[in-house]
């Protein structure tokens, strides 16, 4: 769910995994590429992927379905050239219940995806719009940053980092 009143920090389940192997099947971080670009800076839940490269059309179709609090990790390979999720995309992703977006890959339309209430990371910001020409996956295992995330995870993010689960973590 998107809520900046509930309360959990990405440290402290950091210091409750310290001692396991980095990157292990229970717990993993993503990289600390990630900028905050949507109106929630705290944001959990569980994960849907999507799998696209500079072609945003799985993840429109995702967005402007029921999110139920559900985080879409889109797998956009890493690609800087073409915005994956802009203003109005981001504005459905909140209309349907979406907690928030993880891209890996740039987004634009800035005020519009800050005004959003919906948690949105990306790598950063161009004002290219997709091209429609390579329709993506959905609901499969992805590499985001070289990090694997799968379809029922847990994902956590705050101004810490984004930390992923294969379980729901305790939040106090």
């Amino acid at each position: 769910m998107a809520d900046s009143k509930t309360a959990f920090n990405t440290c402290d389940f950091g210091d409750q995994f310290k001692s396991a192997p980095l990157q292990q099947d229970d717990f993993r971080v993503l990289p600390p590429v990630f900028k905050h670009y949507g109106g929630h800076n705290r944001f959990f839940g569980p994960v849907k992927t999507v799998q696209c490269f500079e072609d945003n059309t799985p993840v429109k179709q995702a967005l402007e379905s029921p999110g139920h609090g559900a985080v879409l990790v889109v797998d956009g390979g890493g690609s800087l050239r073409r915005a994956l999720v802009g203003g109005n995309i981001a504005a459905a992703a909140a209309k349907n219940g979406w907690a928030g977006v993880v891209v890996d890959g740039v987004v634009r339309d800035v005020a519009e995806l800050q005004a959003a209430d919906v948690g949105l990371c990306a790598l950063g910001l161009n004002p290219l719009p997709t091209e429609r020409k390579a329709p993506g996956k959905s609901d499969l295992p992805v590499l985001i940053q070289g990090v694997p995330v799968s379809p029922n995870d847990w994902l956590y993010a705050d101004a810490d980092g984004i930390v992923i689960s294969a379980r729901a973590l305790h939040l106090e």
